[in-house]
This record gives C-alpha cells, sequence and structure tokens, in this order.
C-alpha cells in the first residue's frame, strides 16, 4: 500500500532527526514521510527546517500550537485521507525503526486483512540492562478496565508470537486509511495517553481485526516527550481512563468492569494523595468527570449504537486477571482470593 508515515514533534528536534535518519534505511518501496511540529520553540523548529533544506526526504508541516498526540496526529491523517494514502503509519519521534519495520507492519495487514497492525516495540536506553527489553508487544485491556503494553520489561527473547491483539501502540503502528474513513480519526479530548487504546477500542466495536507482528521492531526512548512536563503523567491518567471505559464498554460487560475499576482507580487514586501528586492526579479527576459528562456520554451513544461486535466477542479479547504492574492490588485481593479457593471445592459438592 502507499502508506503516510506521520512523525509529531514538540520541543525534539534532536529526536525526531534521528527518527527520520533510521527511517532512510527503510524497506518499504511506496511510503513519504510527513513530520508535523505541533507549535515548538523557534530554535526546535529552525532545526527541522535546516535539516528539510538541506537534505529533503518529509514533508515538514507545522501547527501554531500544541494540539497533543491525538490532535497532532489527526493532522496528518487528514492529509492521507485528501491524498488517497492506502495506509497511515504513526511512529514516536523518539523511537527509531528497522529497516524492515514497515514493509513487516504492511504486509501483516496484507495477510491477516485487520484494520490495524502493531509491532514489537523495544526499548532504547543508555543503561545495557534495559536496552532492547520490550516496551510492549501490542496492548492489552484487562477486565479489570486498565490498558497496559504487553510485555513490558521482557527480554526480546520471550516476545511473543504474532496474532491478534486488543489494542495497538500508536507510538508505532500501522492503520488502513479506510478505517479512519469509518469511524473517524483519534479523539482530541483525550490530547495524550490512552487515545491510541480508545481508536482501537472503537475498531473493536466496529468489528475490525487488529494484529502484531514480531518482525516489525523499533526501539522506543519511552517518556523523551512527556517527562518534560512534571505531573503530566499522572494527570492524563486520572483524566483519561474514565473517558475510555464510559465510551466504550458495551452494556453486557459494563457489570463487570466497572466495580473492578473502581477498585482500582480508589487505590491509584490513593498512591498519589500519598506520593504528594493531588494536584496532578485530582486536577485530573475532575476534568475527566466534566469531560464524560459532556462528550463522552455523547459519543458513548453514537459509538455503541453503531456497535457491531456483541459482548461476548470484545469479552473473549480481554486480559482476564489484573495487569502484571499491579502488584498492591494483587497482594490486597490475595486473602480474598486464598478464601474463593477454599470454598470452591465445597461449591462443587
Amino acid at each position: 500500500m502507499r502508506v503516510l508515515v506521520v512523525i509529531l514533534n514538540w520541543n525534539g528536534a534532536a529526536d525526531t532527526l534521528a527518527c527520520l535518519e533510521a527511517l532512510e534505511g527503510r524497506t518499504h518501496p511506496d511510503a513519504d514521510v510527513l513530520v508535523i511540529d505541533n507549535g515548538s520553540r523557534p530554535e526546535d523548529l529552525a532545526r527541522l527546517r535546516d535539516r528539510h533544506a538541506a537534505r529533503g526526504g518529509f514533508t515538514l508541516h507545522t501547527e501554531p500550537r500544541n494540539l497533543g498526540f491525538a490532535g497532532g496526529v489527526n493532522v496528518g491523517i487528514h492529509r492521507a485521507q485528501r491524498e488517497g494514502y492506502g495506509a497511515v503509519a504513526l511512529l514516536n519521534n523518539d523511537a527509531a525503526p528497522e529497516p524492515g519495520w514497515l514493509a513487516a507492519l504492511d504486509a501483516a495487514l496484507e495477510r491477516s486483512g485487520a484494520a490495524i497492525a502493531t509491532g514489537l516495540l523495544l526499548r532504547a536506553s543508555d543503561d545495557p540492562a534495559v536496552h532492547g527489553t520490550i516496551d510492549t508487544a501490542g496492548d492489552c485491556l484487562s477486565i479489570w478496565g486498565m490498558p497496559f503494553p504487553r510485555g513490558r520489561d521482557d527480554p526480546r527473547a520471550a516476545a511473543p508470537a504474532g496474532g491478534t491483539v486488543f489494542a495497538a501502540s500508536g507510538g508505532a503502528s500501522l492503520y488502513r486509511t479506510a478505517l479512519f474513513d469509518e469511524i473517524g480519526g483519534f479523539d482530541d479530548t483525550f490530547f495524550a495517553y490512552f487515545e491510541d487504546v480508545d481508536l482501537s477500542f472503537r475498531a473493536r466495536l466496529a468489528g475490525h481485526g487488529i494484529v502484531y507482528e514480531p518482525a516489525a521492531v523499533a526501539y522506543h526512548r519511552i517518556g523523551a516527550t512527556s517527562d518534560r512536563i512534571p505531573g503530566f503523567t499522572v494527570r492524563q491518567t486520572f483524566k483519561n481512563l474514565p473517558l475510555l471505559l464510559v465510551k466504550n464498554v458495551p452494556r453486557g460487560l459494563r457489570g463487570r468492569i466497572w466495580p473492578r475499576f473502581a477498585l482500582l482507580f480508589a487505590m491509584m487514586l490513593g498512591k498519589t494523595l500519598a506520593r504528594g501528586q493531588a494536584r496532578h492526579s485530582l486536577g485530573g479527576l475532575f476534568a475527566g468527570i466534566r469531560l464524560v459528562a459532556t462528550h463522552g456520554m455523547r459519543e458513548r451513544r453514537r459509538i455503541q449504537s453503531a456497535r457491531v461486535a456483541t459482548a461476548g466477542e470484545i469479552d473473549a479479547l480481554l486480559w482476564h486477571d489484573l495487569p502484571p504492574a499491579q502488584e498492591g492490588m494483587r497482594r490486597l485481593l490475595a486473602p480474598v482470593r486464598a478464601v474463593r479457593r477454599r470454598l470452591s471445592p465445597a461449591r462443587r459438592g
């Protein structure tokens, strides 16, 4: 397919230039590169303009203000729709793909007929013990309402085989342009964080497939952008998680997911309060409540009225346990689960 690779830059020209260098070795025969500057400082934007003038190889689009990840990549998606590209590849500016990354994703879409293909995203780090470990091998959604990256921190040798995944990371994935024509682009009210899971969830509800291809490898320097803003990750997490679930969880799963999510969410909130992050977590929570009451409920009606997949089909794609990183909640629930195990033989008898 003819592919438009979209890279978003916000005051990260050094990372973006390294990403462009890595993309120059791509083996895909029909791909163009679009860099969208998301309202960066003048000196940062000047570095991109100098690189473009000196060597070309990409189109540079500038926005006067920061539209967030969702709003920024939507600019590229709309361009791909106007110009007839068959697919849009999203690549974080702090990621460096191997030469065959894009061709492997394209082949996975063609082979599977899916709407989205994601690859093996490995960590780039100056720490040899961390470099090359898994960032994500496709994203999961737990029955507890919590998305999480599959395989995070595992060695590359433990990467799962290719196949179906619930969701794709917006950091290094390929999307058929026709999907955006059908379900719309990324929800820019998320700004950043979980907007990629939201889009994958909407694709799933519309009956589309999402596949993981381990031959599509890229290296990612986690947090290169978000770490520049203190408290940003915490705020966006508490703002966006309730919105994600309100919009997308079908009626048949609400009774199973929401009570678990409420318990886990309360525990997460308690941790942020204990760590002195109340301003960020509570600010995000109150902003999220306002979004849910307006935008979230309106979008839920639209999404669910057009839903093709059944609650059972979505349930079959979920992770039926706590996310691996939730050790605190696991310890809290251990006594309850122990009692249930002791009682279960008596119930069977």
